[in-house]
């Protein structure tokens, strides 16, 4: 008995989703340590250049820190980049950057809600334009 393949017609892979692209820019240099996924620039000390790979791998490895301990992904995050970088070194780095979301968000909602003022007091100011509001001290 020989087994005969049947065709099962043409079959089309998903297209796989796009990533966003990320473009890494360059930063100044305001403390003595250079941050990981940076390097120090040959022209300017004063400048940090980007390293995609690293920066890549640290945006990765903020995913695997949902599921894995800091130490874990730390130690794979040394390895990949080929760059050391602590487990205590990855939480700070996360949780800041974490804050500094946190706070440019609160900072646009709160520009939102100024914004809103604003414009309703201007709206109160063109309505009451021609009202006066007299104050009398006698009695």
């Amino acid at each position: 008995m020989s087994l005969v393949a049947e065709s099962i017609g043409f079959w089309d892979l998903p297209k796989p989703e796009e990533k966003e692209t990320i473009t890494w820019l360059p930063i100044p240099r305001v403390a003595r340590t250079v941050p990981f996924g940076y390097k120090v620039d040959e022209d300017d000390s004063n400048i940090l250049r980007p390293i995609e790979k690293e920066l890549e791998a640290l945006e990765q490895a903020k995913d695997y820190v949902k599921r894995y301990s800091y130490r874990e992904v730390a130690n794979w995050l040394s390895r990949i980049s080929e760059r050391y970088i602590s487990h205590v070194g990855l939480r700070k780095r996360i949780q800041h950057e974490r804050q500094r979301k946190k706070t440019a968000t609160t900072k646009r909602q709160w520009a939102k809600r100024y914004e809103t003022a604003i414009a309703t007091v201007k709206k109160i100011e063109e309505e009451r334009i021609g009202a006066k509001e007299t104050n009398s001290g006698a009695s």
